[in-house]
């Protein structure tokens, strides 16, 4: 009974504003979590890839090395083919190996009784010490071209090995010659891998053939045996992908990982799934207070309506009861019609509502990436200028565009013409640093911006980039070619804008001698 009696004391303006409040909340509610859902997943999937690719590229840099070790050991070996029993030449050639490149730590000649030969550096003190140990023994009794699971040499050292057999002229097993990679101390997987790591909890690490870490950027923890890794079982099946798990720190990480096939080695690298999410909160921090005032002001708009409304209606049922009362008709065909009055709220209600809704779609569709391509919009691209700007960044710009690319539209059509533009954009994705920034700003036209590099080092790239555009045949389009304009922009309080013009007045002389050719501003922004 109470409850009724207070939902007769309600009025209708009341219940207008109670319903309307409560709808305007749940429709914004809803619109930030779908919003907030949609890009944090296109986070999370452009993270995954990108460190799938990020760890293909290092993986095939990585076999790139141990091909060349195994190369210099081959050739090692060939010369001292006839001259094991010559200590003096055992000795030079591992002097020369050791000393010639920065591959190996340590280089070391054995013979067929598993007795070290030679060995440089010389303060190893192991020559004439002889391999007892499996794990020493790997090499030995391989008796071809071996990359070793990780031992403890005679020296103490933790160590992998590259070995290559050595061979009489007449087939005799003679022993081998391998370098040595120490994998507790400076090695050249440091020199490769050690500067991929960064400030956001990113880093990367290798496992061999059997799950353990034989580069990691705590060295406390090679030698490591990491289990119960669905990333690191997958890479050492010679499989590459990327995944979301849980790390053995209990991290939550998006990894991408590749094999290398050459030592059965797997690279992984992962960025905690934390600091991908970390901009996406701030983001929607920013759309929340962006957003606030007009829905404050919907909200006060909505209950000056709702007073107006119902007013009308309190006139009427006050008029329903004096029916009896003289002139009681004539005051009532003064008051608007109730029909129309309804028909007024509904439109108010949708008309608050529908502004709300049409911001919020706004917010959604108005990000900084562009749909097709997956690069950075032009109002992405300016975001990054301002934060180059705010902390007086120097870099350079590459601006591109696709010659003739009217041609391919009159002649494949529209669709041939937007695959084209993805290959495009996926061509320079691939020939970027992580650090770059990839945008389109227009049409067949692109901008690539690259922190801490000159204008020299810029013209490099875009040269590797337009190499790889000509010789890459698009879909149904075949061979396409670009023109290339470049610019410096020194960091310091002259406007960027300048520096923009420039790289595009440099693409349009490009344009203009002939295409498919990169020009460079001929002097830095004034």
């Amino acid at each position: 009974m109470k409850i009724l009696h207070l939902l007769l004391r309600l009025d209708l303006r009341r219940l207008i504003l109670a319903l309307t409040i409560v709808s305007v909340l749940i429709t914004l509610a809803n619109s930030f979590y779908a919003t907030y859902q949609v890009q944090r997943e296109l986070l999370i999937n452009n993270t995954l890839e990108a460190n799938r690719v990020y760890a293909a590229k290092l993986a095939e840099t990585t076999d790139t090395f141990l091909k060349s070790a195994q190369t210099q050991l081959k050739y090692s070996a060939a010369l001292l083919a006839g001259q094991m029993d010559d200590e003096q030449a055992l000795l030079a050639e591992a002097r020369r190996l050791h000393r010639q490149t920065e591959s190996f730590n340590s280089v070391v000649i054995v013979n067929a009784d598993a007795i070290i030969m030679a060995t440089s550096p010389e303060t190893l003190q192991i020559k004439g010490v002889k391999l007892t140990s499996p794990n020493a023994r790997q090499s030995l009794n391989a008796k071809q071209p071996l990359i070793t699971d990780p031992f403890l040499s005679p020296a103490g050292n933790y160590l992998i090995s590259i070995s290559h057999p050595i061979f009489a002229p007449d087939g005799r097993y003679l022993g081998y010659m391998a370098g040595t990679i120490y994998l507790q101390g400076e090695n050249i997987l440091n020199l490769l891998l050690g500067q991929h790591h960064y400030k956001d909890g990113s880093y990367l690490y290798v496992v061999d053939r059997n799950g353990v870490l034989i580069y990691h950027m705590d060295q406390h923890r090679v030698g490591e045996k990491v289990t119960d890794n669905p990333v690191i079982d997958a890479v050492i099946r010679n499989q590459s992908g990327a995944d979301n798990l849980i790390n053995s720190r209990g991290s939550d990480m998006l990894a991408g990982f590749a094999p290398v096939p050459r030592a059965g080695w797997g690279v992984v690298a992962q960025r905690p799934k934390s600091a991908t999410l970390a901009e996406l909160d701030k983001q929607i921090q920013a759309v929340f207070i962006k957003i606030l005032p007009l829905t404050l002001l919907t909200l006060l708009f909505i209950w000056f309506s709702a007073l107006l409304i119902s007013r009308p209606l309190w006139q009427l049922a006050r008029n329903a009861r004096e029916m009896d009362q003289q002139h009681a008709q004539d005051r009532i065909l003064a008051i608007s019609s109730w029909y129309f009055e309804s028909a007024q709220l509904k439109r108010a209600i949708l008309k608050g509502v529908g502004l709300l809704n049409d911001k919020i779609t706004q917010l959604n569709t108005d990000s900084h990436t562009d749909p097709m391509t997956a690069l950075y919009n032009r109002r992405g691209m300016q975001k990054v200028l301002d934060y180059y700007q705010e902390i007086q960044q120097h870099f350079a710009i590459i601006a591109l565009d696709i010659d003739h690319f009217k041609g391919v539209n009159d002649s494949y059509g529209h669709d041939v013409g937007d695959q084209v533009i993805k290959s495009l954009a996926q061509l320079m994705q691939k020939n970027a640093r992580k650090v770059d920034a990839l945008c389109r700003s227009g049409g067949e036209e692109f901008i690539i911006l690259l922190p801490d590099t000159n204008a020299q080092v810029a013209e490099g790239i875009a040269e590797r980039l337009r190499h790889h555009v000509a010789q890459h045949e698009m879909p149904e389009a075949g061979h396409v070619t670009i023109s290339l304009g470049v610019a410096y922009w020194p960091g310091d309080t002259t406007g960027i804008n300048e520096a923009l013009k420039m790289a595009d007045r440099a693409l349009y002389q490009a344009k203009q001698q002939g295409r498919n050719q990169t020009l460079v501003a001929s002097a830095p922004a004034a």
